[in-house]
């Protein structure tokens, strides 16, 4: 059996690594990684790589940033000869970037098999360009697997069969176990020379909440008031920082202290250490909530809702006023131990090889005939 797997940006490959790694432990398979270069840092591309310790890929597309129908479409266009080339049983895709959906659609019509790691996954926010591919890429997919028993509950509402779901767990979580303690080894908050549990870390990218000034401004004055408490390490995304001085909100950053982009062992370095983490990432929320480390969303929605109702995440809007609010909550319940998070089912380090041993079994049924 041939799986071809399929990343685009950095969140894919945290995604890849541990059914990669099920694969090469499992008889019989043969796997390409296709990577479509859609992030545009290469050389945080290749720390990343590294840093999971995965293969360079097979194939790269190199197809650079865009606009998201430019994107997409020199995705397909470059990704139509490469799965011609490899014949694979399947194309595996991972989230909800556009190459995602792009290398979906391409495989679907050329009849290759898709199968969706992180499927299901819903934020109700159809103004968010993920939510878009998340849906889309569902509805072709052959084989759905979902990394919370919410994932389920929305594909069958949307008229998926049972037959094409299978909940796996999520696949993140197997590769934040597999390298926590290397990332502690590193002793990043030592480096910064912040106390452990004694500050907060910050990650901000997502349009609403830094391409108009409004947001962002709120946001760093939330951040500033918060040095008061703690030191603040904002880890920025090359976009946010420059909006900030685009807006002339540089100095709203105050006492807050800027880190360039991290690597993947050095971001869980700092989250682990933390006392606290406000972000609007979507990975953050689930390692922070495997962590026990309290999160706080800048968004009104999240398509992980596990995060919240089992998990250490808050939502917050971006606001000044409830941004502070919130911190002083969860510092509070904190420091009375009123904080006791659970871990989401199925959240144990062995997803990669649920995905794995789902692709066989769906092979298997389809080689005799079946669904």
């Amino acid at each position: 059996m041939v799986l071809l797997h399929v990343v685009g940006a950095r969140p894919n490959f945290m995604k890849l690594a541990p059914v990669l790694l099920a694969g090469q432990a499992a008889a019989g398979l043969r796997q390409v990684v296709v990577h479509t270069g859609q992030h545009y840092d290469a050389a945080m591309s290749d720390a990343f790589f590294r840093d999971l310790g995965l293969p360079a890929p097979d194939e790269n597309l190199g197809v650079g940033s865009g606009t998201h129908a430019e994107q997409t479409a020199r995705i397909m266009l470059g990704f139509e000869p490469v799965l011609d080339r490899h014949r694979p049983d399947w194309v595996v895709v991972y989230g909800d970037v556009n190459s995602t959906v792009a290398c979906a659609l391409v495989a679907v019509k050329k009849g290759v098999r898709v199968a969706h790691v992180e499927a299901g996954l819903r934020s109700r926010d159809r103004t968010m360009p993920e939510e878009i591919n998340r849906i889309l890429t569902d509805q072709v997919a052959d084989l759905l697997l979902t990394p919370s028993r919410d994932g389920d509950t929305n594909l069958l509402a949307e008229g998926i069969p049972a037959s094409r779901i299978r909940f796996v767990g999520n696949v993140m979580v197997d590769t934040l176990l597999r390298l926590r303690p290397r990332a502690r080894e590193l002793g990043m908050a030592a480096r910064h020379a912040v106390p452990e549990r004694g500050y907060a870390f910050v990650t901000l990218h997502r349009p609403s909440n830094v391409d108009a000034a409004a947001p962002l401004g709120a946001l760093l004055e939330a951040l500033n008031d918060l040095t008061d408490r703690m030191p603040v390490l904002f880890a920025v995304h090359p976009r946010t920082r420059r909006r900030i001085t685009e807006f002339g909100l540089d100095h709203l950053l105050g006492r807050v202290r800027l880190l360039e982009p991290l690597g993947y062992l050095e971001t869980i370095s700092l989250v682990d250490s933390a006392a606290l983490v406000l972000t609007d990432s979507g990975g953050l929320q689930e390692e922070t909530t495997v962590l026990g480390i309290p999160c706080l969303t800048a968004r009104p929605n999240t398509e992980r809702p596990v995060t919240v109702t089992e998990g250490t995440n808050r939502l917050v809007p971006s606001d000044r006023a409830a941004v502070g609010q919130a911190i002083t909550d969860v510092l509070t319940a904190m420091a009375a131990g009123h904080f006791a998070p659970r871990q989401p089912e199925r959240w144990d380090g062995r997803a990669g090889e649920r995905v794995v041993s789902a692709l066989r079994e769906m092979s298997i049924k389809a080689q005799a005939g079946g669904d």
